[in-house]
């Protein structure tokens, strides 16, 4: 069994030099790392639960951390979906603002999560302009490869 400080180390190293996948064999083992990146899922087991579009619309007592799920948009919109399986987090830590609001203006550039998938945290950014109508998951939450996460009335 490979040692968890070196696969740390190869996981940072991947994250450094923006690699999609790493292959190392010796006499002894073979290690296979692979993350998401662009439109390519991530095979990670969350098991917590499994997120499905119930869940989605469905709006979050009040109180706990990060956004809360909001009703389904009304007009054009575009979606900002998952581009990998993990847990999805509004913010960079509990007690951080979120990244996004509903009402905020984003550009292709803007953060609007983070997505965890095996240990690795992702910035998910907008990728589309226009003002953030809805948030359709809650911190925390398990996600699905093109998961709908954000709805934007279209700039």
């Amino acid at each position: 069994m490979m040692d968890t400080n070196k696969l740390k180390e190869l996981v940072k190293l991947m994250v450094d030099n923006d690699l999609t996948e790493l292959d190392l064999q010796d006499e002894k083992e073979t290690v296979t790392l692979k993350r998401g990146h662009g439109g390519v899922p991530v095979v990670a087991h969350s098991p917590m639960f499994a997120a499905t579009p119930q869940m989605a619309a469905t709006p979050a007592a009040s109180g706990g951390g990060g956004a809360a799920p909001a009703a389904a948009p009304s007009g054009p919109q575009v979606t900002i979906e998952s581009p990998m399986v993990g847990t999805f987090y509004s913010s960079p830590n509990p007690d951080a603002p979120t990244f996004v609001k509903v009402g905020q203006q984003v550009s292709p550039d803007t953060v609007v999560c983070l997505i965890e998938a095996m240990k690795v945290f992702n910035e998910i950014k907008a990728e589309k302009s226009g003002v953030v109508e809805s948030i359709m998951v809650k911190s925390g939450q398990a996600v699905e490869f093109g998961q709908k996460l954000f709805a934007l009335k279209p700039a």
